[in-house]
């Protein structure tokens, strides 16, 4: 079984800064891409950012330039540092990692429980 477990969110004004980091752990052979996710009230999850395995990242228009991700392989952890925050920014994040148990070339995508971040204006 495989966990993920976010940490980070919070309240902060607008033009403020969070960092969230999630942590997996479990029977994890390897992870191939890790990413963040959100969800607004209302509104559909969207992709915030992804890394690989290799360190190549993807990130949404709306956050390019203010939120940067990166990851520790050696630890299986992925954060996200925002900057520049907007209150358009406002919903719960989730990261999710694309986990093999063995060598056989499969992988499954798990999903951590959401951590709620809140900006004000």
């Amino acid at each position: 079984q495989v966990q993920l477990v976010e940490s980070g969110g919070g309240l902060v004004q607008a033009g403020g800064s969070l960092r969230l980091s999630c942590a997996a752990s479990g029977a994890i052979f390897s992870i191939n891409t890790m990413g963040w996710y959100r969800q607004a009230p209302g509104k559909q999850r969207e992709l915030v950012a992804t890394i690989t395995s290799g360190g190549s990242t993807k990130y949404a228009d709306s956050v390019k330039g203010r939120f940067t991700i990166s990851r520790d392989n050696a630890k299986n952890t992925v954060a996200l540092q925002m900057n520049s925050l907007k209150p358009e920014d406002t919903a719960v994040f989730y990261c999710n990692a694309d986990v093999s148990y063995s060598d056989d070339g499969r992988f499954y995508r798990h999903w951590g429980q959401g951590t709620q971040v809140t900006v004000s204006s």
